[in-house]
């Protein structure tokens, strides 16, 4: 069993500069509920006819894919994982719509063929021709870190030696008009966005990576000494006490009941520790907790946390994190916990 597993490589399209880390000095505020993602000209990356035929979300999934792979120095991964919580809705409406106002006839098969939710990582596959693990997982707000945790345990086994994993959602219009029902989601200053987030995996050292990833638990309804007990579990697995934890990045939302939640949480699961956040510059999503990940990836890599990442006001940029936990849930419902450190520690 390996002893260390790291992220070497992770890019990004959000509402942030794509395929940047701009977003550490000069991050995009935004005021609205709905924020799509900034795309990037595509011209330089796909054929023409390559771009008109994918769907965003097709395209920015693959953009990402090829750039965290270049970056790691990977042309083929062992593995292909992804997470999604609603997969490629705007080519599943545009098909619905389209047999609603055809009845049926003279359907086209392009939007059909790219509306299931394993389209993404089967494109992924067949770009960069591979034919090893692919597996693509749709729990809600539990889809990437479902996806982190099969690249964790396929590495650790010694089933593949790099992993390329991703988190990538869209949003349409409707699909927003639906999610902001009442019954649906609390009123709130969040902002709903997209994600697409793709990262390399690898079990052994590489030059340049961006953290060590030392482990991620998952839980459903789970009550305060439960999450405690894999906490402690974890931090020693890890090698590192609760005092070596430098922040706690949630995913606090501005949404009221979120909000609440996690202050009740936090106060008793990690007293005394800095809370930090990054949904208001990256916006909520079911595959929100990927830009999470890449967000403290890209902190302990520079050894910087940003005063604008920080829940409270006041703080001063933290130099120097060696470790930094994710703590994330859904609903109240579903959380998750995942610890990642420098590469010195």
């Amino acid at each position: 069993m390996l002893e260390h597993i790291y992220i070497s490589a992770a890019k990004q399209i959000s509402a942030q500069s794509p395929l940047t880390d701009d977003w550490m000095t000069r991050p995009l505020r935004y005021g609205e509920a709905f924020v799509p993602a900034v795309d990037p000209d595509y011209r330089p990356f796909f054929p023409s006819n390559t771009a008109r035929r994918l769907g965003k979300i097709l395209k920015r999934a693959l953009l990402v894919s090829r750039q965290a792979m270049q970056a790691a120095e990977v042309d083929v991964p062992d593995a292909i994982i992804t997470g999604t919580g609603f997969g490629c809705i705007e080519n599943t409406e545009i098909f619905l719509g389209a047999m609603v106002k055809e009845g049926e006839s003279l359907l086209k098969p392009t939007h059909f063929m790219q509306s299931t939710h394993n389209t993404i990582s089967s494109l992924i596959a067949i770009d960069c021709r591979c034919h090893g693990y692919n597996m693509t997982y749709s729990h809600k707000a539990l889809s990437f870190e479902c996806a982190l945790l099969d690249a964790f345990i396929r590495l650790r086994n010694g089933d593949a030696a790099n992993v390329l994993a991703g988190g990538h959602d869209e949003l349409t219009p409707n699909f927003h008009a639906i999610l902001q029902r009442p019954e649906r989601l609390d009123a709130g200053t969040a902002f709903r966005s997209e994600t697409a987030v793709g990262m390399m995996l690898t079990g052994r050292p590489v030059p340049n990576a961006l953290c060590r990833f030392d482990g991620i638990e998952t839980f459903y309804r789970p009550g305060a000494p439960q999450l405690k007990q894999a906490l402690d579990g974890m931090l020693a697995q890890a090698g590192c006490r609760y005092e070596d934890v430098d922040a706690v990045l949630t995913g606090c939302n501005g949404m009221p009941a979120d909000e609440e939640a996690y202050r009740q949480w936090c106060a008793e699961l990690f007293p005394g520790k800095a809370r930090l956040r990054y949904k208001h510059l990256f916006g909520e999503s079911f595959t929100s907790s990927a830009a999470g990940v890449y967000v403290a990836a890209t902190c302990l890599h520079r050894q910087q946390i940003p005063a604008h990442l920080f829940a409270d006001e006041g703080h001063a940029a933290l130099h120097d994190a060696k470790h930094l936990l994710l703590y994330h849930l859904f609903e109240n419902r579903t959380h998750s916990l995942i610890l990642l450190s420098s590469c010195g520690n």
